[in-house]
């Protein structure tokens, strides 16, 4: 039975992949800390005797007894309110907890993936996002410690590949949603129906001209297992190409839910990118991978957990 660590698998991502893991027959170490995770996340797993977890710091050194085979990086608060409320967290868990992640893939000849982010390409100048795109991103600006953790991380991530041969994938995840989010996490979908569900006026910032392309959360577990037991070592885009305005999903989501909420709207926050759609022709040619749920479809499957859980 192959032994998967899952850092941050108590988070929402994390979770969902400590699930398909063990689904695929893995036996799965999850460390967390618990700042932006929850146990409630992994909580039916507890009785899982192929599920381990071990509440921890990755930014601290992780000595783990036994045989590794994958290491998921997955560590890191990933929506705005968090990464603005936690600004030196996240670099340190970019940096720091990337280290001592490939050092533990390093010690046990793991085979390690790095969760990395759709805002290594910041605000893009190119549409839509290639890997091949540099990005154009702040550094000093408040997304930059986000942004540029993750940029790091991938730095980090290929200096290993390339000085020690660990056995490296990195994978740019682009905006993805479903059960286990956060209601207060700050990321449109969730406070769109929590504002919805809640009869408040809902919030849009701008204009609502800016696009993102979202993913619901299966079919993005389903890409990154792929990339992990393919051979590809270079970043591989996974997310859904399918582009939508902030407003249409607004207005989607009070649709879905029969709200009678009202948008508002709301000064644009800095550095906030105006578009947003993955170029995934790489995963399509390399992975034989595509999204197959459609938004709706996702949406309503995400509306009745934040219904039975607000």
């Amino acid at each position: 039975m192959p032994i998967s660590v899952v850092t941050g698998g108590a988070g929402f991502l994390g979770s969902h992949l400590s699930d398909k893991l063990i689904a695929e027959g893995h036996s799965v170490i999850c460390i967390d800390n618990l700042l932006t995770g929850s146990e409630k996340n992994i909580e039916h797993l507890s009785d899982n005797k192929n599920f381990t977890f071990i509440k921890h710091d990755v930014t601290k050194f992780i000595d783990l007894p036994g045989e590794v085979n994958f290491i998921w990086h997955f560590a890191s608060p990933a929506s705005p309110i968090d990464y603005l409320k936690l600004p030196i967290q996240t670099l340190k868990v970019g940096s720091l907890g990337t280290h001592n992640a490939l050092g533990l893939a390093k010690a046990k000849n793991a085979r390690f993936l790095l969760a990395s982010t759709s805002e290594v390409y910041g605000d893009p100048e190119v549409h839509p996002q290639p890997e091949e795109y540099w990005g154009n991103v702040n550094p000093v600006g408040p997304r930059g410690v986000y942004d540029e953790a993750k940029r790091f991380a991938e730095a980090m991530t290929m200096a290993y590949h390339n000085f020690h041969k660990v056995d490296t994938r990195i994978v740019r995840i682009f905006n993805t949603y479903g059960e286990r989010m956060r209601i207060d996490d700050g990321r449109a979908i969730p406070a769109f129906i929590s504002q919805c569900l809640s009869g408040k006026d809902v919030t849009v910032f701008g204009d609502g001209s800016q696009t993102r392309s979202v993913c619901y959360v299966s079919d993005l577990i389903d890409g990154i297992y792929k990339l992990m037991m393919s051979d590809y070592k270079l970043p591989m885009n996974i997310g859904n190409p399918e582009e939508i305005t902030m407003l249409d999903l607004a207005k989607e989501i009070i649709e879905l839910t029969n709200s009678k909420s009202k948008i508002v709207y709301n000064e644009l926050p800095i550095d906030d990118p105006k578009i947003r759609q993955p170029d995934i022709a790489k995963a399509r040619n390399i992975l034989q991978w595509e999204p197959r749920v459609n938004r709706k479809d996702g949406i309503e499957k995400t509306v009745n957990y934040f219904k039975a859980n607000i």
